[in-house]
């Protein structure tokens, strides 16, 4: 058996030679030569699987360590045999402290408190929900907005569910957290554009932590240029080629590293290595890396929270350096030095 695997998921080296060749190759080189004879392929969003890549290799699994999957082409995988799977959720926490970090500094910028701003949250799915109930007990007015999950839920307005543009429009702060999806029923490719920067109200601060693409990144640095909104940008448009306009107007920018902490990387090693481990009946299903802490989600006061994010997560440093230096975005990235989560 051999395994591809992307050289930059942490904690996995040493985990599967006892039972097969395995290879180690920077995402973004992987070729058709390299899976040709590979049984599965281990990846993160830098790799794009599809029949470019994989028509006519033995690939029989590919799992991601990430919770999307629009580098991978799931639909010709299927109808060629080959299983997909990815870590929905696994970065959550992480997340979440991003977010906590950009919320910290925006309420003191804005020299408010928690109570007198609406936070709105576009995607209520592992990350938005977590953020949604960090926020309201911090304070924050809440409001949501997800389709798909209010039509198979029947979630409305008693639990605090509104068309996108009723939230851009109350909304002080709004923060994305949906997958990008550029078909189908309810795709989000393009979700913050001419209508929601119509209804956005003015002087709110707009956050994308989801994918590039998401928010239209021409009619934000244009509401931005004209001073009717901020941003704090974490996912942008042809990464690692980021809008250098864009960058220089964000409030915080930060290289697609959100949700790198410590524990969400090793929550989505753990779920490949289970994939992998299912799939070919390998004893390491309940496999997880001996040097990383799980952390247990707790409560944290507002004030407690202000008073320990920077130490724990100095964002303005990281949007400083990012901005000193845009063309490392991808090498900021690949030798982040992950986050502890604490809460």
């Amino acid at each position: 058996m051999k395994i591809v695997i992307d050289d930059k998921i942490p904690y996995i080296r040493g985990v599967f030679e006892p039972y097969a060749e395995t290879v180690y190759l920077p995402g973004k080189t992987i070729s058709r030569r390299d899976v040709a004879d590979a049984d599965a392929l281990l990846v993160r969003t830098r790799t794009r699987c599809d029949a470019a890549l994989l028509d006519g290799s033995s690939v029989g699994l590919v799992a991601t360590a990430t919770i999307g999957t629009d580098h991978i082409d799931r639909s010709w995988c299927a109808a060629n045999g080959i299983e997909t799977v990815s870590a929905p959720g696994c970065n959550a926490g992480g997340v979440l402290q991003w977010v906590a970090a950009v919320l910290a500094r925006t309420v003191a910028v804005r020299k408010a408190r928690p109570a007198e701003l609406t936070l709105g949250v576009v995607g209520t799915g592992h990350v938005g929900s977590l953020v949604e109930r960090y926020a309201a007990a911090w304070g924050f007015g809440v409001l949501c907005s997800d389709p798909p999950r209010e039509e198979a839920e029947g979630l409305g307005r008693r639990e605090g569910y509104v068309p996108l543009g009723e939230l851009a429009a109350r909304s002080d702060i709004v923060t994305f957290h949906v997958p990008m999806l550029r078909t189908g029923p309810h795709p989000t490719f393009g979700l913050g554009g001419t209508e929601f920067f119509a209804a956005l109200k003015n002087g709110a601060t707009v956050l994308n932590s989801s994918r590039g693409g998401i928010v239209d990144e021409t009619l934000l640095l244009h509401r931005v240029a004209e001073g009717r909104c901020t941003c704090c940008i974490d996912t942008w448009e042809n990464e690692p080629a980021i809008n250098s306009r864009l960058l220089a107007a964000a409030s915080l920018a930060t290289p697609h590293i959100a949700g790198y902490s410590e524990q969400g990387k090793a929550n989505a090693s753990a779920v490949v290595v289970a994939a992998v481990a299912e799939h070919f009946g390998l004893p390491l299903a309940h496999w997880y890396p001996r040097q990383v802490r799980p952390v247990t989600r707790r409560p944290l006061s507002w004030e407690a929270l202000c008073a320990t994010i920077t130490d724990r997560f100095a964002i303005e440093d990281q949007s400083e350096a990012l901005k000193a230096a845009p063309e490392r975005f991808e090498d900021f990235r690949e030798h982040y030095a992950f986050r502890q989560e604490y809460f």
